[in-house]
C-alpha cells in the first residue's frame, strides 16, 4: 500500500517558441515508487471516469488519441498529450482538494480525479472546450487502495496550442477555473494564492545588480546571478511557483519548439529533488520525493517527450505516427537503469 509522503512537489512551466510552437513541461515527485510508464490511448475506445461512490461514473468513446504518463499500471494518464494539442496535467493538491458530493442523481455525469485527464484528452481539443465541459460534470472519487486509501488530491492544468492556459481546482464540491498567463503551476494552496504572492518578489531581476558607491569605494556584485538573490530555493510549493516564474519569464528567445523541449528540461533540471534532500517521517519511517519523472509536450508538434529518476535520456512519443487503428490501450515500461556513453579515446 502506498503511504502519503510528507510532500509531492510536481512543478509545471510552459513555454513559446518564435515559429508558434507552445511547449508545456512539469516534473513528477512522490516518495514512494510510482512505476511511471508511458500510456497511449487510442481513438474510439470506450472509456469512464473510474471508480466513484454514490453514483455511475461517465461513460464514453475516445475522440482523440493520447499520449501521456501513467502510475501504478494504471488505464489512465495523469499527464498527456492529444492529437489535437491539447495537453492536460495531474498535480498534487493536499489538504485543499475538496470534491464533490454526488448521489443517483448524478449517474452518468462523475468522473474520479485519477481520470479526468483521460476525460479531458479523449474528448475536446482547446482550453475553452474544456473550460465550458467542466460545468457539466462533477468530479468525485472513491477510496483508492493503491493510493494509501484516500481518494487522490488533484488539481489541473490544461494547455493548448493556440498558448491557453487554464488552472482547474476542485474547492468546496465545485469545480473552480483559473487563468493561467503564465503558464505555471505548482502544489497547495490554490492557484490564486500563488499569483498574489508573485507580488512579494516582483524585486527578482536576471539582470545582475550594477555597482554601488559608498563614500568614494565602489561595491560590485561577487559573480552573476545577484538580481536574483533572495529568490527562494527550497523545495515548497510557493518557492517553486516563484523559481518557475522567473526561469521561465526570463528565457531568450527560442526559434522552434524543438529549441524549447530543450530549455524546458534544462529549466526543469533546476527543480529535480535527490533522494534526501526533500523528505518526512511517514509510519515512524523517513521518507523522501525524488523527481520520478519529467515531462515536455509539444502542443505544434504533437511530441510527447519524458526522462525519468533512472534515465536522464530523453524518450519521445510522435503522436502524428501511432497505428490509427489500434484499439487498446498501450503501456511502455521507461528504462530501469542509466546507460552511461564510453567516450574514452583509447588505442585501436
Amino acid at each position: 500500500m502506498l503511504a502519503t509522503p510528507s510532500a509531492q512537489a510536481c512543478t509545471g512551466i510552459t513555454l513559446k517558441a518564435e515559429d508558434g510552437s507552445v511547449v508545456r513541461g512539469r516534473t513528477g515527485e512522490f516518495g514512494t515508487p510510482l512505476d511511471i510508464r508511458l500510456i497511449v490511448i487510442p481513438k474510439g475506445l470506450p472509456l469512464d471516469g473510474g471508480a466513484v461512490n454514490g453514483a455511475r461514473a461517465k461513460t464514453w468513446t475516445s475522440k482523440h488519441a493520447v499520449a501521456g504518463v501513467n502510475a501504478l499500471g494504471g488505464s489512465y494518464a495523469l499527464d498527456g498529450l492529444n492529437d489535437a494539442g491539447l495537453s492536460v496535467g495531474a498535480f498534487y493538491f493536499p489538504d485543499y482538494a475538496e470534491y464533490s458530493e454526488v448521489s443517483g442523481a448524478d449517474d452518468g455525469n462523475v468522473v474520479s480525479p485519477l481520470y479526468f485527464v483521460n476525460y479531458a484528452l479523449t474528448q475536446f481539443a482547446t482550453v475553452d472546450e474544456v473550460r465550458k465541459a467542466v460545468g457539466d460534470i462533477k468530479v468525485a472519487g472513491a477510496k483508492e487502495k493503491e493510493w494509501g486509501g484516500m481518494v487522490p488530491p488533484f488539481h489541473w492544468v490544461v494547455s493548448d496550442r493556440s498558448g491557453a492556459s487554464i488552472v482547474i481546482e476542485p474547492v468546496g464540491g465545485e469545480l473552480v477555473v483559473h487563468d493561467n498567463p503564465l503558464g505555471v503551476i505548482t502544489n497547495s494552496p490554490t492557484f490564486d494564492w500563488h499569483m498574489t504572492n508573485i507580488r512579494n518578489f516582483i524585486y527578482l531581476n536576471p539582470l545582475n545588480v550594477p555597482p554601488v558607491k559608498l563614500n568614494k569605494v565602489e561595491f560590485k556584485s561577487l559573480g552573476q546571478g545577484s538580481g536574483l538573490a533572495g529568490m527562494p530555493g527550497d523545495f515548497t510549493p510557493p518557492s517553486r511557483f516563484v523559481r518557475a516564474v522567473v526561469f521561465s519569464q526570463s528565457v531568450f528567445p527560442l526559434a522552434t519548439g524543438h529549441d524549447a523541449v530543450l530549455q524546458t528540461f534544462h529549466i526543469l533540471n533546476q527543480f529535480d529533488i535527490p533522494r534526501g534532500a526533500a523528505a518526512g517521517m511517514v509510519g515512524g519511517k523517513r521518507e523522501a520525493d525524488i523527481t520520478q519523472a519529467t515531462v515536455a509536450a509539444d502542443l505544434k508538434s504533437l511530441k510527447y517527450y519524458v526522462t525519468n529518476y533512472s534515465s536522464r535520456r530523453i524518450k519521445m512519443i510522435d503522436l502524428n505516427r501511432i497505428d490509427p487503428d489500434r484499439r487498446e490501450i498501450i503501456q511502455i515500461d521507461l528504462p530501469k537503469r542509466e546507460t552511461i556513453d564510453d567516450l574514452t579515446p583509447i588505442k585501436e
